[in-house]
């Protein structure tokens, strides 16, 4: 069987280290020899990496999750 997303709109922001997101952590990674600054968001399925140039989208019910900027790219498109 196929299945269509359902058209709906939502909100989202493009991230970068100097762009404010609430719910973006950031954590230093002491597990490989040079600790590394990595940054995160909690979302319904647990803590989540976020890397520069991801879009955070906010959820039907609030939630905030990161998208890869190729895999927004093909499922969504600017509402003017």
């Amino acid at each position: 069987m196929k299945y269509r997303k359902k058209p709906m709109v939502i909100e989202a922001e493009q991230w970068y280290h100097d762009v404010k997101i609430e719910g973006i952590k950031r954590k230093i990674d002491h597990s490989r020899e040079y600790p590394q600054e990595k940054f995160y968001i909690e979302t319904l399925e647990g803590e989540m990496e976020v890397k520069p140039g991801d879009w955070i989208i906010t959820g039907v019910e609030g939630e905030k999750y990161p998208c890869k900027k190729s895999i927004f790219e093909a499922t969504y498109q600017k509402v003017e």
